[in-house]
């Protein structure tokens, strides 16, 4: 693959890498620097690979404006045996991008012109200054500065992580003149956002059967509520035959994920408006409010180009582990549904997730032979007594400390099985939630 609009090789971190980066930053859909591959894209490889991407970061931290956190990714890849750094660029919403020392210049500021990064005229940078988006969580002010982040620590302690006296700033928490801004309100313990995942009964919005509100408190927190929600929700389809078991979720999961993490990232939060979650008896509707970003067409949404909106969440979200690379999202999405499941308009975007069509089991049916189940089910099963159990304890009973791997691999499969009931049905996610073996579920553990 040779150099182009989206493509640049760099055999080894050059005194002119910023200006490479801020012409992608600068253009609608981003781009991809490898480094320690020359022009001819033969792959030369990087001698200290740790040391490089230390100096990267510190670099594109320090030496470009406005701040580029949270729109690049530096990941390490192996190619012919050789360490490269594959540097993934986002096109950047507060254009234009430029050079620090240089000011905002022609020779400060670029743009990718085919393969090469070329200096903007003073026209082009009056242009898109004039249109820099200035109502942005990182400028607006928040509406209260008696701000509480415990959630926030918490989530980063779980990961081994420590958010120090600075990472206010750290993290872009503040506007310019040191006050908390916008996404440290949504990241605080409490701010006025509210989140819905709602059920009708059947194909329309007429009749409500479940209303479930979240939010109120850091977008993170509200975030893992409504994974949880949905992934309770996303039951195993199972259709049994003489000779044949097919299984099926109502949705494929790993879309599920992405869709519900790219409504919370991406979302416009400037209205104070949160994304929404609807479930149907033929599909689950996912909105978020603000459609494509200027410049940005359908076509590259598709391809996996990005602009993130929210480059403050994406960072913190990717911290945690809630999101991957930049421009993964709508790929992993499109494995399992095509793009005719996505709607754009004016304000909104809008992914449907079809429901499975599948048959669901009978009683009869579930009666089947406990080999079929896997060993995380049963060694969960294996460990819990005849009492009642909070999440963190069965966690701790079958060692796991990672909560998404938990709940996907051991107590939702139980539960849908059969094994195991909540003691709050109704409030699947509540902090008094516990967790019992049902009769079904003994048996299994007698047996074993």
């Amino acid at each position: 693959m040779s150099e182009n609009k989206h493509i640049e090789y760099k055999q080894k971190i050059t005194p002119e890498l910023e200006k490479e980066v801020v012409a992608f930053l600068n253009s609608n859909e981003g781009g991809v620097i490898y480094i320690g591959i020359d022009k001819r894209g033969n792959v030369v490889g990087l001698e200290d690979i740790d040391n490089d991407q230390l100096l990267l970061k510190d670099r594109l931290k320090n030496n470009i404006l406005p701040s580029c956190l949270g729109l690049f990714d530096v990941v390490v890849e192996k190619k012919e045996n050789n360490e490269i750094i594959k540097l993934i660029v986002a096109g950047g919403y507060e254009k234009p991008y430029y050079i620090k020392k240089y000011g905002l210049s022609g020779k400060g500021a670029f743009v990718r012109i085919g393969s090469a990064s070329e200096p903007m005229s003073t026209r082009q940078i009056e242009q898109l200054f004039s249109r820099r988006i200035r109502n942005s969580i990182r400028n607006m002010e928040s509406p209260k500065q008696n701000l509480r982040f415990q959630q926030l620590h918490i989530y980063y302690q779980s990961l081994g992580k420590t958010l120090n006296e600075q990472f206010a700033r750290n993290l872009e928490l503040e506007t310019d003149e040191g006050r908390f801004n916008y996404a440290a309100y949504l990241m605080n313990d409490v701010n006025n956002i509210s989140v819905k995942v709602a059920r009708y009964k059947g194909l329309d919005r007429i009749v409500l059967s479940e209303s479930n509100e979240y939010g109120y408190e850091s977008i993170v927190k509200s975030t893992y509520q409504v994974l949880d929600k949905l992934n309770l929700e996303n039951k195993t389809l199972t259709q049994i035959t003489p000779k044949t078991r097919k299984e099926q979720r109502l949705w494929d999961a790993v879309a599920l994920r992405e869709a519900v993490i790219n409504a919370f990232v991406h979302n416009d939060y400037t209205k104070e408006v949160a994304p929404k979650f609807e479930i149907f008896d033929d599909r689950l509707e996912i909105t978020s409010y603000g459609s494509l970003p200027e410049g940005l067409s359908q076509k590259e949404f598709f391809e996996g180009y990005s602009i993130p909106r929210n480059k403050e969440l994406m960072r913190i979200f990717k911290d945690l582990g809630l999101a991957e690379q930049l421009g993964s999202g709508i790929p992993r999405i499109l494995q399992a549904y095509n793009q005719d499941n996505f709607q754009f308009s004016e304000n909104y975007l809008r992914v449907t997730l079809p429901s499975s069509k599948i048959e669901s089991r009978t009683e009869q049916d579930t009666e089947q032979d406990t080999e079929q189940d896997t060993e995380q089910v049963l060694s969960l099963i294996l460990a819990m007594g005849d009492g009642r159990y909070s999440r963190s304890e069965l966690m701790n009973a079958v060692g796991i400390k990672h909560r998404p791997t938990f709940l996907s691999n051991y107590l939702q499969p139980a539960v849908q099985a059969g094994y195991i009931s909540l003691s709050l049905p109704d409030k699947p996610t509540s902090k008094n939630q516990r967790y019992y073996l049902t009769r079904k579920g003994r048996q299994v553990r007698n047996r074993s």
